[in-house]
């Protein structure tokens, strides 16, 4: 397949069959519940962590991550040497499928998790140096403030921070247009990110989000 236009499109389709599978909601009916309707209603790490406790939010956390790993490393596999030239930007696109695949899964009418876990997932599939900056733009802002909206939205913005000064800095090896696309998706993949959590952004500023704690109880009225 030497059409890149098709490539890219398959690429998409790749990272939504896998972004479908829905962690959070098959957990959650293994213990008789519709994680939707329990909580904030978000099918993701957070909500699943306020509703199941911390041993279900990690497995969550895992479970998504690992469907984005996993595409990625498809991608790799499949177009790693007849499109070596632009691999970087193919796995961006299934990262970006993988992404809309988890936040709007067709079977569930579209309404999935907010995508944050899968980006940890891809973060670690694209390049090790996206690992530590991961975890210091999440943990350094949650574990002061307890809000994983914050946290969540430093991840994103440190994300497409660093993607552009790596490719600028000649890292993927790639024609500067398309470096240019990845900049370009890697920035949608954000704007849809911050929209998913405008609500969050409204309490943020408000004063009004909610804390999340890891080693002790939540509230099931969390909000994120």
């Amino acid at each position: 397949m030497s059409n890149p236009v098709t490539v890219r499109i398959l690429c998409l389709v790749i990272g939504y069959l896998f972004g479908m599978v829905q962690t959070a909601y098959f957990y959650g009916k293994l213990k008789g519940i519709d994680i939707r309707k329990h909580g904030s209603g978000n099918a993701g790490t957070t909500n699943t962590l306020r509703v199941l406790g911390t041993k279900a939010g990690f497995i969550v956390l895992f479970g998504d991550m690992i469907k984005c790993i996993l595409a990625i490393v498809f991608t790799a596999i499949l177009f790693g040497k007849t499109h070596e030239d632009m691999i970087w930007l193919l796995k961006i696109y299934t990262a970006a499928g993988c992404v809309i695949g988890h936040d709007f899964p067709f079977y569930m009418n579209f309404k999935g998790g907010k995508g944050i876990a899968c980006t940890a997932g891809y973060l670690i599939a694209l390049h090790w140096s996206f690992v530590p900056m991961g975890l210091a733009a999440f943990f350094i802002p949650f574990l002061i403030t307890h809000f994983v909206s914050l946290g969540s939205l430093c991840l994103y913005a440190g994300f497409v921070i660093l993607l552009i000064i790596e490719g600028q800095c000649g890292l993927y090896g790639m024609a500067q247009p398309l470096l240019l696309e990845m900049y370009f998706i890697a920035f949608l993949m954000a704007a849809l990110a911050y929209w998913q959590h405008r609500a969050n952004i409204v309490r943020l500023l408000k004063h009004e989000e909610r804390k999340t704690y890891l080693f002790k109880k939540n509230k099931e009225g969390e909000t994120h």
